[in-house]
């Protein structure tokens, strides 16, 4: 049986409707890229040269064809809203690049947008399959850590910027930009439901007047504490995963990770001693620790071409086959959710 190829149309050439969605679908014999849209003339010469695709600088034109499977909207992140739209009320499936909105409200218009038009709506949140997370998941749910009491994420770094994403007026800044990778991991932890939020943003080294420095706190009652910071001036960065078990605990990066924690059952016999410790001593015991650690998979270590291939497989299931959407827009409502909140705790002057 010949395998169906989903026929695609990417809105947007840059760094995510190049580098990364027509990157991985040039070589994923699954989908064939048909036509793209960029206002750059450049662009969409390369597009027809190196894609074989229609290339056309008005996204209506695109979105008139009656030929595509899917439509990605690649485009700026002010954009993804309004043209997103404009590809459902056309007829069409729609992948869009996060951050999907910039308030939550726009996501349940979004969602009833579809639900109208009888469409697909996904979102490329593809850090969901990013081989450390995965890994992390795996460590918490085997139960070795017991009660997970926090988790700190940090998404750090050193630099400076001054391109498009640093303004507030094309929903730039670190929190709507970078920061959708490790809130849809974050919440993922932390479970549905809006969790309490406290949130400091500040800006260091950016050249716009959005934000590029984030510490955000997660809470809810019977949930671990979230601890997430996103910073462009931390020149030593030391983790990007931290986790607190009353069994032990997680540490690591993107490439290694280690763990280690003890069998309650295993450890010495403890009980509470209101009397002075005998020869005022400090309570010390020796734990029956075990100790493991993760090196990602050579097959893993192109993480961003391992994601998006994971990524694009379980979409064709879902295109395909009817299978649900891993990453669905109420997960991604969550997030904006908590997106949002942050920026009216931390309401940051514009440029004139």
């Amino acid at each position: 049986m010949a395998t169906r190829v989903i026929r695609v149309g990417i809105i947007g050439q840059g760094r995510s409707g190049y580098d990364i969605h027509a990157r991985h679908l040039r070589t994923d014999r699954r989908y064939k890229i048909v036509a793209v849209v960029d206002p750059l003339a450049d662009r969409r010469a390369q597009a027809e040269a190196e894609l074989g695709a229609a290339a056309y600088a008005d996204r209506r034109d695109l979105l008139k064809r009656d030929d595509l499977d899917l439509v990605v909207n690649a485009t700026p992140s002010h954009l993804h809203v309004p043209y997103t739209l404009e590809a459902l009320a056309a007829g069409h499936n729609v992948l869009c690049e996060k951050p999907l909105a910039r308030r939550a409200a726009e996501v349940d218009e979004l969602v009833a947008a579809a639900k109208r038009a009888g469409k697909l709506l996904a979102i490329f949140q593809q850090s969901r399959f990013a081989p450390y997370f995965q890994q992390v998941r795996r460590v918490i749910a085997s139960g070795v850590l017991g009660r997970i009491v926090m988790i700190k994420i940090a998404f750090n770094g050193f630099g400076r910027r001054w391109d498009w994403q640093t303004l507030q007026e094309y929903n730039g800044g670190s929190l709507l930009n970078t920061g959708p990778h490790p809130l849809d991991q974050a919440l993922q932890l932390f479970g549905p439901g809006m969790p309490k939020i406290t949130s400091l943003m500040d800006r260091a080294n950016t050249f716009g007047d959005a934000e590029d420095h984030v510490k955000l706190l997660m809470s809810g009652e019977g949930r671990p504490t979230i601890d997430l910071e996103i910073s462009s001036c931390c020149a030593y960065p030391l983790y990007t995963y931290q986790v607190y078990g009353t069994c032990g605990g997680l540490t690591g990066g993107t490439t290694e990770m280690k763990w280690k924690y003890f069998n309650p059952a295993k450890a010495p016999k403890r009980q509470l001693i209101r009397e002075p410790l005998p020869g005022r001593q400090y309570c010390s015991e020796q734990l029956p620790w075990v100790e493991k650690s993760w090196t990602v998979p050579k097959s893993q270590a192109n993480s961003f071409a391992y994601m998006s291939r994971e990524f694009y497989s379980h979409l064709y299931r879902t295109l395909t086959e009817g299978a649900p959407l891993v990453i669905t827009p109420e997960h991604v409502r969550q997030q904006i959710a908590v997106i949002e909140e942050c920026h009216r705790q931390n309401p940051l002057p514009r440029l004139a």
